[in-house]
Parts: structure tokens; C-alpha cells; sequence
């Protein structure tokens, strides 16, 4: 069974972006919050492109987070909001999610 990680609901997405905290990085920003699950999301605005455009960075984000085992990871709530750039790739998102991960103490000890 595959682990659901997605964060649906507007409450939730609305409770990260007014309670969470932010750190960033060169192709990422992370807005994140305590929670008794773990579960991410990714908010991309229309500013990045079209819907296809959009929908890549979201997959590529969603597979960089995959690489990370959930069981290394405290609970929380995650939204990740991708910078504006000309190309997107998926080995710079993970780096990236390594680099806030490890700032922002997400791994457990």
C-alpha cells in the first residue's frame, strides 16, 4: 500500500501558510508545520507557465519528496513553493529538500 502524503484540504493549506514557518532555498521555499501526520503539498502559482508546466513542477517535486523516507521525518505539514526559473529539474528539488530538511531540523535524531 503506498503511503498517502498529499495535503488536500484548503483549511490545512490555508492553517501551513498562516501558522507556518518559512525557509528557503535557491529553487525552493518551504513553509512547514507541526502536525500528528505527515503530509506535503505544493502550491504553484500561474505565474510558472501553462497548466502542463505546472503540472511537471508539481510531479517533480512529489518525486523528489518521495526519495526522502517518511519514517526519517518528524510529522509535519509541508508546502513547497517552487521558485520562478527557466527550467525545473528534479536532482536540483531534491539537493534542494535535503538543504531544507537539514535546516529546519525535519529529520528525527
Amino acid at each position: 500500500m503506498a503511503f498517502d502524503y498529499r495535503l488536500k484540504k484548503e483549511k490545512d493549506f490555508s492553517r501551513v501558510f498562516k501558522e507556518g514557518k518559512r525557509i528557503f532555498s535557491d529553487s525552493l521555499t518551504l513553509i512547514y508545520l507541526p502536525s500528528k501526520e505527515l503530509k506535503m503539498g505544493v502550491a504553484v502559482s500561474k505565474k510558472h507557465g501553462g497548466s502542463v508546466k505546472r503540472n511537471r513542477i508539481k510531479r517533480l517535486i512529489r518525486e523528489s519528496f518521495r526519495s526522502f523516507s517518511p519514517e526519517k521525518m518528524k510529522n509535519f505539514f509541508f508546502v513547497f513553493i517552487p521558485k520562478i526559473k527557466d527550467e525545473y529539474d528534479f536532482h536540483v528539488f531534491k539537493r534542494d529538500m535535503d538543504y531544507l530538511f537539514k535546516k529546519g531540523k525535519i529529520f528525527k535524531d
